[in-house]
């Protein structure tokens, strides 16, 4: 029997950085070492989001869920002692992609590489932040015109550059459908396309090259059978819109190229060990079918639900790429689903209904405008008020959540303190040192005189990217780039798409919400006031809204009025509104780790402004340490993932105003 030829593994990555650029280099080295073959760059969010660590939103969030890099030093000590050359990075960034890309390529000529041999990807799509992620700075036409620059520049000079990878990832965290996260992706990759061509800088005869580089960041959830038929009708329809709308006829240009996380809204806190076959089941989705499998896989760790990975959960969710790549035959066949009827049906029916999803967001001008109309968020929202209603009816079933709940002890899990890492509150103060230092150091005058072009041509129509990597030769901060470019562009607020969202669970006599609406109705009268009204707020700069949207949506299907103003506020102007609202309580949703921080600090405020009695709520990923510390501060109840149920939660919140306006407990048969 003749040996088989194995096809070459995919890339494999992990999503990894924090606390500091030497920090973020040590554990990118060891990883390395440990058989990866790709480096993929967390970035903290004052980084992606354009402020620097001394700004007033960073507070809190310096480190936490990324590496923070205010300037070339921090470049090129994320990578010292690693061959830019010889690797390829994907870095996770989008706002200020450009920016990032400079230092980049900055830190690799000082490196001596040639930078039109650099390989890697920038992800650098901005349409996603406004639907789901929030890391957002621009208006949408000037965000585009940063795509467009970006891409015209590394065709040109990096031609082994991945210039955009269009997320569907976090379209699926924030309740997408897969016709929803095919139909949108394809959206932006059309608006990106459109205006490279339309913008002048590069040549008809190149769009190929344009189309060639254009990769794509998916997600993969545990209905594993359908997400490899997404992955099918996703190849389906880039082919054939690179082929008719742009007229690319190499079929090497119009291959779907894209790289895979798979699906972190399933893990569960509940029974967490439980979240391993998940994650393996979403890998085989993206790797099983030869004909739409991943270039690049980079998979979450078993506790991320509970909090920050230790270096030991990445190395096991390498280590199961691994067994699968090289210990098992998937590499030796071809697709192992040509042909069959189950899978092309599926495929067919999605690629249909993303179609039809396309041709409705062209009708509205296109992704920019379906955005900027609210629509895109709007019907995000639905889904996932759809998707979680199911979860807490049972027909949606999770295993060790809402079936399947009594469990043995997990050893995994017996020091919750230990199961996550943590970074210490010093690592803020010591970064934010350095950075003055940093300042004092540079040559003020060309970082000036850097800025000024900057500004200059954003005012004009020229490439922003040749004044960009001037200023990071300069040594201009993060913070004064986006700075510059916010003085130009302004600033953009997405719609937050809960008015619109439609009532997702029913309220029929004799269910849990008809129950919580009697509570709520009949607190409203003990208080004699026109409606309960909940402040929903987003202090930092976490932009993960999906949970704060939820609850808003629900607490409004309830009888409250919501006060919800999306995200990035610091702790004065939530106390501020709150204040303003004359609210019945204030719920804050903070997923990025800076609860420790700003928590308090809301506390403090409502203290001076003499409306302590107004209870706070608090969700997010919580370490029970620190649940216990906000509880002990003065928060009235905290909530994690295990609290699956929207519907409960909105009744503990009617409960706790109860409690803080001295009303009598409350109880409305369900």
């Amino acid at each position: 029997m003749a040996e088989r030829r194995k096809d070459r593994p995919w890339l494999m990555r992990t999503y990894a950085g924090h606390s500091t650029a030497e920090a973020s280099n040590e554990l990118y080295r060891r990883n390395l070492a440990k058989g990866q073959t790709g480096l993929s760059v967390a970035f903290d969010l004052p980084t992606q989001t354009g402020y620097d660590p001394d700004h007033v939103l960073a507070r809190g969030e310096v480190g936490r869920v990324g590496v923070p890099v205010s300037h070339l030093g921090d470049m090129r000590r994320l990578f010292h002692g690693i061959p830019l050359e010889r690797t390829n990075t994907s870095m996770t960034i989008n706002a200020t992609a450009m920016w990032l890309l400079a230092l980049y390529q900055v830190v690799a000529e000082e490196q001596g590489a040639d930078v039109s041999g650099l390989s890697g990807t920038t992800q650098n799509d901005i349409v996603k932040e406004y639907l789901s992620r929030g890391t957002h700075v621009f208006p949408p036409g000037p965000s585009l015109r940063l795509t467009t620059d970006v891409i015209a520049h590394t065709v040109a000079n990096m031609p082994r550059w991945n210039p955009i990878n269009i997320c569907s990832y976090h379209l699926q965290e924030a309740g997408a459908t897969p016709v929803q996260e095919i139909a949108y992706a394809m959206s932006t990759a059309i608006a990106v396309l459109d205006a490279v061509r339309d913008s002048g800088q590069v040549a008809a005869e190149r769009m190929g090259d344009v189309v060639g580089r254009i990769s794509f960041f998916v997600n993969a959830g545990v209905r594993f059978v359908e997400e490899m038929c997404k992955m099918r009708a996703f190849t389906r329809i880039w082919d054939r819109i690179t082929r008719e709308r742009y007229g690319i006829e190499d079929p090497r240009h119009r291959r779907f190229r894209y790289g895979v996380q798979v699906n972190s809204l399933g893990l569960t806190e509940a029974q967490p060990e439980n979240n391993v076959q998940r994650i393996v089941l979403e890998m085989l989705a993206v790797t099983l079918s030869k004909d739409a499998r991943a270039r690049a896989v980079q998979l979450p760790a078993w506790n991320e639900a509970l909090g920050l990975p230790r270096p030991w959960d990445q190395q096991w969710s390498l280590r199961i790429q691994q067994v699968l790549a090289h210990e098992s035959d998937l590499l030796e066949y071809d697709d192992l689903f040509a042909g069959s009827r189950v899978v092309e049906a599926r495929t067919a029916e999605l690629t249909e209904g993303a179609w039809a999803e396309i041709e409705r967001v062209q009708e509205m001008g296109g992704a920019m405008a379906a955005v900027e109309s609210g629509y895109l968020k709007s019907r995000l929202v639905a889904s996932h008020a759809e998707r979680r209603a199911r979860i807490e009816s049972g027909e949606e079933k999770i295993v060790g959540v809402n079936c399947f709940e009594s469990t043995e002890p997990s050893p995994l899990t017996a020091d919750l303190d230990t199961a996550v890492m943590t970074v210490d509150t010093a690592v803020e103060r010591n970064v934010v040192a350095a950075l003055q230092r940093w300042r004092d150091e540079r040559d003020e005058g060309r970082a000036h005189r850097a800025l000024a072009e900057l500004k200059r041509v954003a005012a004009g129509d020229g490439n922003l990217m040749p004044a960009t990597v001037e200023c990071a030769r300069a040594g201009v901060t993060t913070g004064e780039w986006a700075w510059a470019l916010r003085d130009v562009f302004g600033e953009y607020r997405a719609p937050t798409g809960v008015s619109s969202a439609p009532v997702a669970t029913g309220a029929e006599e004799g269910s849990a919400l008809a129950s919580v609406r009697a509570k709520v109705a009949a607190t409203t009268a003990e208080l004699g006031c026109g409606a309960l009204r909940l402040l929903v707020g987003k202090p930092g700069l976490d932009g993960h809204s999906n949970g704060a949207e939820q609850i808003a949506v629900r607490a409004r299907d309830a009888g409250f009025e919501v006060v919800y103003q999306g995200i990035r506020l610091t702790p004065e102007q939530i106390v501020s509104a709150a204040v303003a609202e004359d609210v019945h309580c204030v719920g804050l949703s903070i997923l990025s780790g800076s609860h420790a921080e700003l928590v308090p600090d809301v506390l403090d405020r409502l203290r001076r402004a003499g409306v302590e009695d107004i209870p706070v709520i608090v969700g997010g990923i919580i370490p029970r340490a620190d649940a216990e510390a906000l509880r002990s501060a003065g928060v009235a109840a905290v909530f994690t993932p295990k609290d699956f149920g929207i519907t409960e939660i909105i009744g503990r919140i009617v409960d706790e105003i109860r409690t803080a306006n001295k009303l009598d407990p409350l109880e409305v048969p369900a």
